[in-house]
């Protein structure tokens, strides 16, 4: 994935992304993507505190911030340039927030001795994987847009991922009777949280520079 801040778009390449951002197409998938991000929020917090798992509690805070996220491109579509890029600015300091959240969430799951229920990781990590695939595969046409629009692409990819190693963890759990799995899905979830802000904010940055 390249550098965020490496676009240099002129003018006129900012103009079509504001026509391609504002359409009614992409408007209806980010309505789409908000309502299943809130659905998997509600069932991977519920799974995450009957089960004891630190990685569902982290994707279930990455769910409700992601419904947040496409709520705040949904209200800025058709704003102009500044409006859009400090928008990103936001949702790129959120996702660095919610890196640092899960680091914290993590030694202290380490410090307490939990061990997660494996089923439970495994089963709600399934879904919640079809539902990043989904939303994934909807917003996959926009990857390349401004900095609002690829944070919210960002955004949905590292979900995938994350979900990916959260099945991972749950047999990992499973076949070693500790919490180190969980723990360590955490880590990474929150190395791609701080990846994908720093990339966020740099072309954020950028375009407000241009902007004013």
């Amino acid at each position: 994935m390249s550098d965020a801040c490496s676009h240099d778009h002129d003018h006129g390449h900012h103009h079509a992304h504001l026509s391609v951002a504002d359409s009614p197409r992409y408007r209806r998938v980010l309505w789409a993507a908000l309502v299943i991000n809130l659905a998997m929020f509600f069932v991977e917090l519920l799974g995450g505190w009957s089960s004891r798992s630190v990685s569902l509690l982290a994707d279930s805070v990455d769910f409700f911030g992601d419904a947040a996220n496409y709520g705040i491109a949904l209200a800025v579509m058709g704003l102009s340039l500044r409006w859009r890029a400090g928008s990103a600015l936001i949702k790129g300091l959120s996702m660095g927030a919610f890196g640092l959240f899960v680091l914290g969430r993590a030694a202290w799951s380490f410090w307490q001795g939990d061990v997660p229920e494996p089923l439970t990781m495994g089963v709600i990590g399934t879904l919640a994987l079809m539902a990043n695939l989904a939303v994934a595969w909807m917003l996959y046409a926009w990857r390349e847009g401004d900095a609002n629009m690829r944070s919210v692409w960002l955004c949905t990819r590292n979900d995938a991922i994350g979900n990916l190693v959260v099945m991972a963890a749950a047999l990992g759990v499973f076949g070693t009777g500790s919490a180190w799995p969980d723990l360590a899905v955490a880590g990474v979830m929150a190395l791609l949280a701080l990846s994908a802000a720093r990339s966020v904010i740099g072309q954020a940055r950028a375009e407000l520079d241009e902007a004013w």
